[in-house]
């Protein structure tokens, strides 16, 4: 395996190990009630926290700090509005924990969260190595 591979594999790890503690565990009520309105500052935050967690982990692999800049910015937004498509989804179609769509929904959201993150691999890859 090169260098290059393994660096990739190691940044893509971080990069979900960083959202599982984020979404998962750093996550809280106040993050989490009231999302369906557009400009929720909970889900500000929360995003916020991934951003943060983001600003990390390329700092362990080395980015240059003005990529890191642009990278962090473009996740929040991204992560804002994936999870406001979810929370406003959810909530216009009254989606508990028993019913298949809620799964789906919550399937959906964390599929595009870790695309975002292929995405972000890639952008290190192209531009910052």
């Amino acid at each position: 395996m090169t260098h290059t591979v393994a660096i990739v594999l190691l940044l893509f790890a971080l990069l979900e190990i960083k959202h599982m503690l984020a979404d998962y565990f750093l996550q809280t009520r106040w993050m989490l009630q009231g999302r369906g309105g557009y400009l929720h500052l909970g889900r500000a935050a929360h995003a916020g926290v991934h951003a943060l967690g983001s600003v990390i982990v390329f700092l362990i692999v080395g980015a240059p700090l003005g990529f890191i800049a642009c990278i962090v910015v473009l996740e929040w937004i991204v992560h804002f509005h994936i999870d406001f498509w979810k929370a406003s989804f959810s909530e216009k179609k009254c989606l508990t924990p028993d019913q298949a769509a809620f799964w789906r929904a919550a399937g959906f959201d964390q599929w595009l969260h870790h695309m975002t993150y292929v995405a972000m691999t890639w952008a290190w890859v192209k531009f910052a190595i």
